[in-house]
Order: structure tokens, then C-alpha cells, then sequence
């Protein structure tokens, strides 16, 4: 009887462990789209930044200038 009863003890200590280790479940999307402050208006692009969206600017679109309004 001991026997079974340590087994079930552990049995139940591992599903217990398996919860508390799990990572957190659903998708990143909502904290994803607060980072994300400026798109280009040309492609749609979403970027974390002003810079960022200069960056993008000079090296994807060479030929269009940054448009002052960005969002």
C-alpha cells in the first residue's frame, strides 16, 4: 500500500511541477501592436520607431521622400 501511495504523490508532484513550468498560453499580439508606433505608408511596414522608419526609408524606398505624417 506505502508503495502505490508514493507513487500517486509523485505522480500528482509532477503534474503540479508540468503547471507552474508551463509558459504562459495566447498570442504576443496586443503587447506586439503597443511596441509598434509607425508604419510606412507605402508598403504598410510596422516599426518601433521614428529612426526606424528613417532607416526604412533609406534603404527600401530611396526614391520616395519620408512623409512627415507617419501612422
Amino acid at each position: 500500500m506505502k508503495r502505490n501511495e508514493t507513487k500517486l504523490w509523485k505522480i500528482e508532484a509532477q503534474r503540479r511541477n508540468a503547471e507552474r513550468n508551463q509558459k504562459p498560453r495566447g498570442s504576443q499580439l496586443e503587447a506586439r501592436a503597443v511596441a509598434l508606433k509607425a508604419s510606412c505608408p507605402i508598403c504598410k511596414v510596422q516599426l518601433a520607431n521614428e529612426k526606424q522608419l528613417g532607416d526604412h526609408y533609406t534603404s527600401k524606398h530611396p526614391k520616395e521622400k519620408p512623409h512627415a505624417e507617419s501612422s
